[in-house]
């Protein structure tokens, strides 16, 4: 039995919350001609776990909702107090999500999800740290359009309905059906903007609560549903590891990115909240993916099953390097390593060498079972804080000096020189997108393409940053430098009787 049969939601409400690790952080936000820069970064969760949803209680104080002892409660974090943190909940009988102030009261409102599934919305007074329901609906999310008047989200079926609930009259009406989960007043104005999600191009809306109208304001950017407001006119969201903004004002304006965060830390930016004088800006980041691997690699050596089959989707694909399908399945995987365990005394996995690349980890391998060692790579893919699909290249090529003529056509790329850099390739290479898409076959096609390419980029330059090599595949971590941009890619090259047949790329 291979390897990759061997080794390979800790919670999720009836709302969709799923429990992944996450993280809060807190900028400084300035803005340099008309754009938003931000500066002084802080994890202001640093938390092991599902740190989440963000709102701001005043300019210097940020709500939100944090796991500990194995529920979810809110904290209150504290700039202006020396980055302190305070917890303003601790409900034994259940979990609160979402928090914001109430308008004109030293309270918070938060959504309740309790142990016995009961699902609501809660006012919890801080003075005499007391609660009361303040609605009976199912409510997904909130937001105060005034002291008395919410606009909330309500779960009816598999959807969520945009409602408008007068506490003072007790009455509730439905406004809208199947909207997303981001509500805000729009600075300078008495309108609140929802997603309207009726259509497979989700749009962003305006909500005049006191009649009921609704007008369209902007299509999303992609099906990211999570935005702010900087001012009355200006929107930002996040997409993977950017910020991007739409000035609603201008005509024909298009989303445009403002940021772009290199760190490794910051991935899958969402949950935006704004500080009501705008000088402060938190957004929610999952977790490094590599630091997910990592996870599912330490529950492995301890032997953990639950653990690890954690740290995968519901539908995680196992496969052979291209594509060979092995198995799909949470389930699946869990009984294949529920067999191994029993059947393995001794096991383990050694990561000696990791590539990182987006939501991509390449990870060679050294491990031991029972005493035999093995190498073998494995090639990750992280999906909203889970592995989606695992792909393992074993040894068991052709054994080949392939490093050497990989680096060959690594001098002769940077030299430009299409001569020499096709003659390191077969007559028949091919060309392929991750994880089996041919792009390009023969090396004619190969000298066209890489000639023009050769001739149109004179600062044309190749950094490996991290290279591994198994069998007869070296996998490599590029930088490329094109026309003053840089491009980071991963090339994974097979070769075969001294030329190199196959390329591999993931970007």
């Amino acid at each position: 039995m291979r390897r990759a049969i061997l080794l390979v939601c800790f919670f999720c409400s009836i709302q969709g919350w799923t429990q992944m690790e996450t993280e809060v952080y807190l900028f400084d936000l300035d803005f340099s001609n008309g754009k938003p820069v931000l500066s002084n970064p802080k994890n202001i969760s640093n938390n092991p776990g599902y740190d989440n949803q963000p709102s701001f209680w005043e300019d210097d104080h940020v709500l939100f909702a944090s796991t500990r002892y194995d529920q979810t409660d809110v904290i209150q974090f504290n700039v202006s107090e020396g980055s302190t943190s305070s917890w303003l909940t601790y409900t034994t009988t259940g979990s609160e999500y979402s928090p914001l102030r109430v308008p004109g009261k030293r309270a918070i409102s938060a959504i309740r999800l309790d142990v016995d599934g009961l699902q609501r919305l809660y006012e919890y007074d801080l003075k005499n740290s007391t609660s009361e329901p303040l609605s009976e609906l199912k409510i997904g999310y909130h937001v105060w359009f005034d002291k008395e008047v919410l606009v909330a989200t309500v779960l009816v079926q598999n959807r969520m309905d945009l409602v408008v609930i007068d506490l003072e009259e007790d009455t509730h009406t439905t406004v809208f059906q199947n909207v997303g989960r981001s509500l805000h007043r729009i600075p300078g104005s008495d309108l609140v903007s929802f997603i309207s999600k009726k259509n497979s191009v989700w749009e962003i809306h305006s909500l005049d609560p006191a009649t009921g109208n609704t007008q369209k304001i902007a299509n999303t950017y992609g099906q990211e549903e999570d935005i702010s407001w900087l001012d009355g006119h200006t929107i930002i969201t996040g997409s993977g590891k950017r910020l991007l903004t739409l000035d609603t004002s201008a005509e024909d304006a298009n989303w445009e990115t403002v940021m772009a965060f290199g760190l490794e830390e910051i991935n899958n930016i969402s949950r935006i909240a704004i500080s009501p004088n705008g000088k402060r800006l938190a957004f929610v980041a999952e977790d490094s993916p590599a630091k997910i691997i990592q996870k599912q690699v330490k529950a492995f050596n301890s032997r953990n099953l639950d653990a690890f089959v954690s740290c995968y989707t519901e539908n995680v694909e196992v496969q052979r390097f291209p594509n060979e399908k092995m198995y799909q399945g949470n389930d699946k995987m869990r009984e294949n390593y529920e067999r191994f365990f029993e059947n393995v005394k001794q096991s383990s996995v050694e990561v000696v060498n990791r590539i990182v690349l987006g939501n991509m980890i390449i990870d060679e391998e050294r491990t031991m079972v029972d005493g035999r060692e093995g190498h073998q790579v494995a090639i990750y893919k992280v999906e909203s804080g889970r592995i989606a699909s695992m792909t393992f290249v074993f040894p068991d090529g052709p054994l080949t000096d392939a490093e050497t003529i990989v680096q060959e056509q690594l001098y002769a790329y940077n030299n430009r020189d299409i001569d020499a850099f096709a003659e390191t390739y077969s007559e028949g290479i091919e060309l392929y997108s991750f994880p089996n898409s041919l792009n390009s076959k023969g090396k004619s096609k190969l000298i066209q393409q890489y000639g023009a390419f050769f001739d149109s980029t004179p600062d044309l330059h190749c950094e490996i940053q991290n290279r591994i090599f198994i069998g007869n595949k070296v996998i490599d971590h590029e930088s490329v430098t094109v026309n003053g941009r840089i491009i980071e890619a991963i090339a994974i090259y097979e070769v075969e009787n001294g030329e190199i047949a196959k390329v591999t790329f993931i970007q």
